[in-house]
């Protein structure tokens, strides 16, 4: 039944072209040597999980990435049609596909590091352990995700709501890190997404 549900999704998503993926990122190097607080672009960012254990972290990569406001609204209208079961799985498709957007990004980043002679390392999202939630509207400018029409509410909720941002360590010999963003989450050992978030926070 689920995957029923979820190929009928994918198909409505398709048919109805609901999915309008796109991602912004910038590398910005740090205004000042790295500590605890870091500062780039004229922001500051609490985030000493990126400090390196060994190697020198002289930027921080941000990226935001979206799915655009169509999923959201197909999936309210099938809750009010009262087919809550295909809402849902058109929901969830939606998270995993703008997971998969969000690795997109990722991999752009960590080619760009390379082009620069960079190594990127670790990850983490607004909210996390190591990453308050207060720091989304940083990270937005950073992301200049005006760009591809992600804004913040008075309340830190992004719009589109699909829509995700990250910040990763960008520097020189950066080691893997031995830490993931879903480490300390109650809900890992069920959380389907997790099981490749392992892969996302070990970059080198």
């Amino acid at each position: 039944m689920r995957e029923r549900l979820r190929d009928k999704a994918l198909a409505l998503a398709r048919e109805e072209r609901l999915i309008d993926a796109a991602y912004s990122y910038c590398i910005v190097p740090l205004d000042a040597p790295a500590a605890d607080l870091l500062y780039a672009g004229g922001e500051r960012l609490f985030a000493p999980w990126l400090l390196p254990a060994s190697g020198e972290l002289t930027a921080v990569a941000c990226g935001v990435c979206t799915l655009g406001p169509n999923i959201e609204r197909r999936a309210s209208e099938l809750f009010a049609l009262h087919q809550a079961s295909l809402a849902m799985a058109l929901d969830e498709l939606g998270n995993q596909l703008l997971f998969d957007v969000s690795r997109r990004a990722q991999d752009r980043m960590q080619a760009d590091a390379a082009r620069r002679g960079l190594s990127m390392a670790g990850e983490l999202r607004p909210g996390d352990p190591g990453l308050a939630l207060d720091a989304q509207a940083a990270v937005l400018r950073l992301a200049q995700a005006e760009t591809i029409g992600i804004s913040l509410s008075a309340g830190g909720l992004m719009h589109p709501v699909k829509s995700c941002s990250m910040v990763l360590g960008i520097g020189v010999d950066l080691p893997a890190v031995q830490w993931s963003r879903c480490d300390h989450c109650p809900r890992r050992e069920k959380c389907r997404v997790a099981e490749h978030a392992g892969a996302a926070a070990h970059w080198t």
